[in-house]
Order: structure tokens, then C-alpha cells, then sequence
């Protein structure tokens, strides 16, 4: 019998290892549970959750008594006050103001700390002239300059614009500087050695290398806008969205408190949604870690 050869059936023909008889059975393979199909939850589903949660235990508690009405107003009645915060056009108006104050503040102290952070970050005597003087005025709560402000700029839009400048030029100070002084000295060196000049390093490696640093810090100045524009519109205004917290704080209107937080709230996520498409647009070519 020859080897590899199955020996001969009855009908005088040899087979080749054939595999038995199942007699109508199929063989069924089992994949291993890595590669079976997973029961995936849509990830806006799973974000949603945790909120949606929390508002349905509210408006238990205010159905049910357990929650004072005059300490918090339930969500229906939140709703239905910014409904009529909309229609009466209070709402929108107070909401263009505010964002005016913050993108004139954030621009003006996006500039100013950017521009500090390249002195200070590029140069060695930049950084002996510029980052002391900024380390020891970052110390000092930016809150309690509002006298100051009220006394030198007046109570228009001036102290409340130079409040949120503050805020946001110093986040994006440290987090820029941090970024330049952070970047590998052996890409500078790789730099050198094709021939770039000293402009030509601080274009494509020094800034490229310091852009996630700029991004992370630009995430935490909006942040601060926003938060300095609650102190802000404090000083003597007649607009705004801090304006109707403080006209509803007179009044015991804890619904119309809630409903200019949840303003803040929103437009505060909105911000952070254009910085994350940013760092997306402008930091594809680093790889990052997502998550599993």
C-alpha cells in the first residue's frame, strides 16, 4: 500500500484521505470570541446616558416634592422659562453680547500671549526679560484686579474685555512656551543638518512641534473666557447673559439662573467642538491614542 493512500474502496477506486462521512451533517467552526460579532452601543448613545440620567432624576425630585421649587426649578418649568427668554428676543440679544466680549478678549489676549511666549520660548534673552515678570503676574488672582480695572479703564466694555484678555493670555502663554521648549533637540539638530537657518528651524520644527501644546492651551483659554466673562459682566452691565443672572438673582428666578448656565454650558461646548476640529485639521500628522 502505497503511503498518503487511503486503501481501496469496494468499487476497486482509492481515495485520498477523504474526510469522513458526516451523513447530511455539516461541520460548523467555531471562531474564537475575539473575532465574533460584538452588540456595539452608537458612541452618541453611550455620551448621552450619563445627562440624560441625571435630568430624569431631577425632574423626579421636583415631581415628587423631595426638590424645593425655590431652591431649584424643575426642568420643565427651566424649559419653559427659555422658551420665553426666545421668543421675547431676550435670550438671543443677551447671547450676541457675550460672545461679542469673549472673541474680543480672546483675541486680544491670544496675541498678547502668544506673542510673549514666542519672545520668551525663541530666545534666551527674551525668556530672561519676558518670563519672570509674566510668572509673577500670573500669580495674582486676575478676579481681584476688577477694582483696578473698574478705576482705570471706567465700568464700560473696556474692564470686562481686559478681564477676559488676562485669563486667556496667560493659559496660552505657558502652554505655547511649554510647547517651543518641549520640542526634541534632536529634531532641531536633524533641522541643522539639511540646511535650515535659524527661521527656517522655528518654521517647520520649532512651531509645528509646539502647535498640540498651542491647541491644549487654546482649549483651557476659552474655558477662561467664558468663566471671566461671568466676573466680567458683573461690573455695572446692562447686557448680557451675566446681566440676567444678576436681574434674576434679585428675584429668586432660579429658572432663569439655570437657563443662562446651561447657555454658558452650551456655548462653552460649542468652543471646545471648533478646537477639537482644529487639532484634528492641523495635528493629523501625530498619532494618537483613542481609546479601546
Amino acid at each position: 500500500m502505497t503511503v498518503g493512500h487511503a486503501p481501496p474502496d469496494i468499487s476497486g477506486k482509492s481515495t485520498l484521505f477523504e474526510p469522513p462521512r458526516t451523513h447530511g451533517l455539516e461541520l460548523v467552526t467555531v471562531l474564537p470570541s475575539s473575532r465574533r460579532r460584538r452588540l456595539t452601543v452608537p458612541r452618541w448613545l453611550r455620551r448621552t446616558f450619563g445627562p440624560l440620567l441625571l435630568l430624569a432624576a431631577w425632574q423626579v425630585s421636583s415631581a415628587t416634592g423631595a426638590l424645593d421649587p425655590d431652591v431649584l426649578a424643575s426642568p420643565g418649568t427651566i424649559a419653559r422659562a427659555g422658551r420665553d427668554l426666545i421668543a421675547d428676543g431676550t435670550l438671543p440679544s443677551a447671547m450676541a453680547v457675550s460672545l461679542r466680549r469673549v472673541v474680543f478678549g480672546l483675541l486680544i489676549g491670544g496675541v498678547a500671549g502668544v506673542g510673549l511666549a514666542l519672545v520668551s520660548g525663541l530666545s534666551r534673552l527674551g525668556e530672561d526679560l519676558v518670563d519672570a515678570t509674566v510668572q509673577m503676574l500670573r500669580t495674582v488672582p486676575w478676579v481681584g484686579l476688577i477694582p483696578l480695572f473698574i478705576i482705570w479703564l471706567g465700568i464700560g466694555e473696556a474692564p470686562k474685555v481686559a478681564l477676559i484678555a488676562l485669563g486667556v493670555a496667560f493659559h496660552l502663554y505657558l502652554n505655547v512656551y511649554a510647547g517651543i521648549r518641549g520640542v526634541d533637540e534632536q529634531l532641531v539638530e536633524a533641522g541643522e543638518s539639511l540646511g535650515l537657518g535659524r527661521w527656517g528651524l522655528v518654521r517647520h520644527v520649532v512651531l509645528p512641534g509646539a502647535l498640540p501644546g498651542a491647541m491644549t492651551g487654546l482649549r483651557y483659554s476659552l474655558a477662561t473666557a467664558w468663566l471671566a466673562l461671568v466676573f466680567g459682566e458683573s461690573i455695572n452691565a446692562e447686557d448680557g447673559i451675566g446681566f440676567l443672572m444678576n436681574q434674576a438673582r434679585e428675584f429668586f428666578r432660579t429658572d432663569v439662573i439655570v437657563v443662562c448656565l446651561v447657555v454658558y454650558a452650551f456655548l462653552g461646548l460649542i468652543a471646545d467642538a471648533v478646537v477639537r476640529t482644529l487639532e484634528r485639521l492641523l495635528l493629523q500628522w501625530r498619532p494618537t491614542f483613542k481609546g479601546q
